[in-house]
């Protein structure tokens, strides 16, 4: 990943990162601090909505071969996943940090030493 795209997400998660009620985030100004002032299940229902819709945009795609909306929805499910991550003080570096760690691991082998 190049600085650019770490330097994207931990821009992206900064601006979330301020949304916090706690940062002074207002719920009447911004969507993100909304969401915050919602709680986690109204956070985790965003990203199940969004997961689907990015599913059903690859199905979409794979038929008429326009990937624009899928790019549209994954955009949207990456989003909430930061904006998820920032509700349990987690940031995009810890989610690059962990696919590094896996980097080289066969992912049969990871998957079966998580049952362990």
């Amino acid at each position: 990943m190049s600085a650019t795209q770490e330097q994207v997400l931990q821009h992206l998660a900064g601006i979330i990162e301020s949304r916090k009620l706690v940062n002074g985030g207002d719920p009447d100004k911004s969507y993100v601090a909304r969401l915050f002032s919602k709680g986690d299940d109204a956070i985790l229902k965003k990203i199940g909505e969004e997961a689907t819709e990015t599913v059903m945009a690859a199905k979409d795609a794979r038929v008429s071969g326009d990937h624009s909306k899928l790019l549209y929805e994954c955009a949207d499910l990456w989003f909430h996943s930061l904006v998820m991550l920032a509700q349990y003080d987690l940031t995009p570096q810890q989610v690059l940090d962990e696919l590094a760690r896996r980097e080289g691991i066969s992912g049969l082998e990871e998957k079966a030493a998580r049952k362990e």
